[in-house]
């Protein structure tokens, strides 16, 4: 028996990838991928006071952050450096280099929403983000919050 309409998770996971795919190619454009972004954004956003904070916000595990970080810190973009106190925790911060990886970032996601809300009001976005919250109440997964609202206001 078939169903009158596609299931909705089907949908919003459909969607959800090839939205995923054209914003890793905008970055891409812009010589930085998904986990680069998540790392310059949550450094540039956030006070974190070391590599395992940092690992639980962008959201992956350490091991997987060290991958991505080793790179990061070979093109010139981070540091990382041994705290003071603990010597256990490494600490890391933006360079210069970073800096600017992050300000092109960010244009790069700030030009992929604009083009990803063509045609949308301000309203059908605000209740667009409202049933996206919900759906994530449903599940009772995460706090619902925006990722854009982290990106405007760096």
């Amino acid at each position: 028996m078939r169903p009158e309409r596609r299931p909705v998770g089907q949908h919003l996971n459909a969607t959800a990838r090839a939205v995923s795919r054209a914003f890793d190619d905008a970055l891409g454009a812009e010589d930085g991928s998904l986990p680069m972004w998540l790392v310059l954004l949550n450094l540039k956003t956030r006070h974190l006071a070391n590599q395992r904070e940092l690992a639980e916000v962008v959201g992956v595990r350490e091991a997987t952050l060290t991958h991505h970080l080793n790179a990061m810190e070979a093109r010139g973009l981070i540091t990382r450096r041994r705290d003071e106190v603990n010597r256990r925790i490494h600490v890391v911060e933006l360079t210069e280099a970073g800096e600017a990886a992050f300000l092109r970032l960010r244009e790069a996601a700030v030009g992929f929403d604009r083009r990803l809300r063509t045609g949308i009001s301000d309203e059908e976005v605000a209740a667009f983000d409202a049933l996206l919250d919900r759906f994530t109440s449903n599940i009772g997964v995460g706090d619902g919050s925006s990722v854009n609202e982290v990106v405007r206001r760096a």
